[in-house]
């Protein structure tokens, strides 16, 4: 497994869990980064942060700290 801001551009991802310890993880679940949904990387600032996802037909901009809290399986 890897975290989000690991993940290539264009790639989707499968959202496995939130790591225990993040201090945005009632944040990302309420905005539906739920284990089991499926996250596709839209973009990436040049420098890599902020990151832009796609989300159950939404677009979301993540910091890359709270992207690196998510652990997802690429396919």
């Amino acid at each position: 497994m890897m975290t989000l801001d690991q993940i290539p551009l264009g790639s989707k991802a499968l959202v496995k869990e939130i790591s225990r310890d993040a201090s945005v993880k009632r944040r990302l679940l309420d905005m539906g980064v739920i284990p089991g949904i499926e996250i596709e990387v839209k973009g990436k600032a040049p420098l890599g942060d902020p990151i832009e996802i796609l989300i159950r037909g939404y677009k979301l901009t993540l910091r890359k700290n709270e992207a690196a809290a998510i652990l997802v399986e690429s396919y």
